[in-house]
């Protein structure tokens, strides 16, 4: 038998057919789903006296991004007109069809690809999907994991598989060893700003090489997030011990099935010899701390450094880009990023809101205070890690540095909950950067929750690293 890669050993476990144009029809193994597609999907299944094939032990389901995240929010509090309508559709027919659903009130609740993992629901070499872009997020376990349409959710529940297309294959190799107050995210952002939002299109992404081994799985889930932003679906990181150990925590059964599995699990990894379609190496080893300062993700640079000159870009569409960003961020070429002041702080989203993310910005934050002037807001990533973190007395860091303490959902990573930041320059831990992504007028500088904890007591773009050394 040939050498393979991970990607072409799960794919070819899960085809069941091939058709032209290089497309398959794909076993998919488990969904989770939310409001947004998910509810709709099975009401329309129960009007129609239909039985979804997909079983209770392959769903997964979550009211996320329109659920509110005030301290005080009810069962179906949404931010949206119709958003309450939505959730209590989705609750409605999980009972229905005795699906697992998570209620806003339960340690279970959080963003999809925060609690999913959480709840040992997502297995190494698997297929996995969810109506959400970044589902990919969860590749970090060796699963093949993927963003799907409305209809496809549809199509899954009805017949526990799909025809996609497949796609080539992309090796990132990640070398060196971060620095004080660098993480995954600063590294996602570099390769961003060197090779674009395209750079993945079309591909899947094996994230692979020293550093990826020594990342936890929280940074490794943080760094399959950020791939969607390269343009792909999919994103994918060989299980190893600190995959089966993660595992052993939360996956809901007995030892020795666990441990069944790790000896097939184990099997999961590229072989020695396998061709990818493509490669690049990153050498993170001097890498700074990286902040966004456009309307893409792509445009990222240290948080030490200056706001590019748009006449530096490649060509004329980028150098268009480039000056409207600016237009928009109201920023000036040649502007020290440190220079730059801010009007709020965000720590939250399905990128950087694990327990992981809220330590390293409360080592930040304590015995500090918010900036005179900014507003900062922490929601954590499900109602686990908020529990998990006032048990650590996190939450009263927070608090008593001035950052709100909500609960969890996707809201304020797409401005859904009212004009909290219209019109504002806010610094986030988030994964897009778009105009009027969080807010109308809104101008969001992204990067990671250590970098937004600095800025918020600073009341500018600030290198953690001038505040707090060490890091992990």
């Amino acid at each position: 038998m040939s050498a393979a890669t991970l990607f072409e050993k799960i794919w070819a476990t899960h085809q069941v057919s091939g058709f032209p144009g290089d497309r398959a029809a794909l076993v998919i193994d488990r969904m989770t789903l939310h409001e947004l597609s998910g509810g709709y999907a099975l009401r329309d299944m129960r009007q129609a006296g239909e039985t979804p094939r997909l079983q209770s032990y392959q769903i997964f389901a979550v009211a996320d991004h329109a659920m509110s995240t005030a301290p005080d929010r009810g069962l179906h509090d949404s931010v949206s007109p119709r958003g309450g309508e939505m959730i209590a559709s989705l609750e409605q027919s999980c009972a229905a069809f005795g699906y697992r659903y998570a209620r806003p009130d339960e340690e279970a609740h959080g963003i999809v690809h925060v609690a999913g993992p959480e709840q040992g629901f997502i297995l190494p070499g698997t297929t996995h999907v969810c109506g959400d872009s970044h589902t990919c997020t969860v590749g970090a376990f060796g699963a093949l994991a993927f963003a799907v349409g409305a209809s496809e959710v549809s199509t899954v529940l009805r017949h526990a598989a799909l025809i996609v297309q497949r796609p080539k294959s992309l090796r990132i190799v990640l070398n060196g060893k971060l620095g004080p107050q660098v993480f995954s995210k600063d590294v996602a952002l570099r390769i961003l700003a060197d090779h674009g939002v395209s750079l993945a299109l079309g591909y899947v992404i094996e994230f692979a090489g020293p550093l990826v081994r020594a990342l936890s799985m929280e940074a490794r889930m943080t760094l399959c997030n950020m791939a969607a932003e390269m343009g792909t679906r999919y994103a994918l990181i060989a299980p190893d011990e600190t995959t089966f150990n993660y595992l052993r925590r939360t996956v809901p059964a007995s030892l020795a099935t666990i441990e069944d599995a790790v000896i097939r699990w184990r099997k999961l990894e590229t072989d020695e010899g396998a061709v990818f379609d493509r490669e690049i190496s990153v050498d993170v080893e001097d890498l700074p701390p990286q902040v966004t300062w456009g309307t893409t993700p792509r445009h990222a640079v240290a948080v030490d450094g200056v706001v590019p000159d748009p006449r530096a870009s490649g060509d004329a569409a980028m150098r268009k880009l480039a000056q409207r960003s600016l237009d928009y961020m109201r920023l000036t070429p040649g502007e020290p990023i440190a220079s730059i002041p801010i009007d709020a702080a965000f720590i939250g989203s399905c990128t950087n809101a694990r327990l992981t993310d809220l330590r390293a910005a409360a080592a930040i934050l304590k015995g500090r205070k918010v900036a005179r002037g900014v507003r900062a807001m922490c929601t954590p990533g499900s109602m686990k890690v908020r529990a998990d973190a006032e048990a650590e007395g996190l939450d009263l860091v927070f608090k008593e540095a001035g950052f709100a303490w909500r609960k969890s959902g996707c809201s304020n990573c797409a401005g859904r909950e009212g004009p909290i930041w219209e019109n504002l320059r806010v610094i986030s831990s988030t994964n897009r950067n778009f105009e009027n992504r969080q807010g109308p007028g809104t101008r969001t500088h992204l990067a990671s929750p250590a970098t937004v904890a600095a800025s918020a007591v600073t009341g500018r773009i600030t290198d953690p690293r001038t505040l707090l050394a060490g890091g992990f």
